[in-house]
């Protein structure tokens, strides 16, 4: 989870047990957060905790972004479908053809070269429980990215039809999860008044 100073906003990487499907180029689903499960920085999200915010998006007649790497100047696409279910926050949008980075995106979801969807939000609702965990209630939801290096590391995404990684791409991933990990940690270690 990093802290995006300009905006206020978390922001939560998550690689998904459940692959993100890439049809026609452009088409792509998948859970871009998981309930009940602990991230690298501590953090557990409750089912329930993004009800109140796609509510309040639907109400005003807003969706969720769709950002490439978490910049604001960076809109990729469209989520038609943001929901949540049984396991956690499920996304479904469409990549915009005409936008050159969206292409790119396609193109690198498609390669298996980027695997991670992260969640921008503002943190409403938390407690801290007994194993010194932060338990998310409560979500602000702002935006859906697709990144390169998720929170999650045991868990992965892939584009549909590629399976399997080479063992090379799983060491770099692991590999790539343990700097994230570590930079995330002396990030929030290095964050003054920190608040849950």
């Amino acid at each position: 989870m990093t802290k995006d100073q300009t905006m206020g906003l978390e922001h939560k990487f998550c690689r998904i047990e459940t692959p993100i499907t890439v049809d026609d180029g452009l088409k792509i689903e998948g859970y871009a957060s998981l309930f009940g499960k602990a991230d690298n920085g501590g953090d557990v999200v409750e089912r329930g905790a993004y009800a109140a915010s796609l509510d309040k998006l639907k109400a005003a007649g807003r969706g969720v972004k769709m950002l490439w790497q978490h910049d604001p100047t960076q809109p990729i696409g469209v989520w038609d479908e943001v929901r949540e279910d049984e396991t956690g926050l499920f996304v479904k949008g469409r990549l915009l053809g005409d936008v050159e980075k969206a292409r790119e995106a396609a193109a690198l979801l498609s390669a298996g070269a980027i695997d991670g969807l992260s969640i921008g939000y503002r943190t409403v609702k938390a407690t801290k429980t007994n194993k010194g965990q932060r338990l998310l209630s409560e979500l602000e939801l702002w935006e859906v990215s697709l990144v390169t290096f998720p929170m999650l590391p045991e868990a992965r995404v892939g584009s549909k039809g590629n399976e399997t990684d080479a063992p090379l791409d799983t060491v770099l991933r692991e590999i790539a999860g343990a700097f994230e990990a570590a930079r995330e940690t002396l990030a929030r270690d290095n964050t003054p008044n920190r608040h849950p």
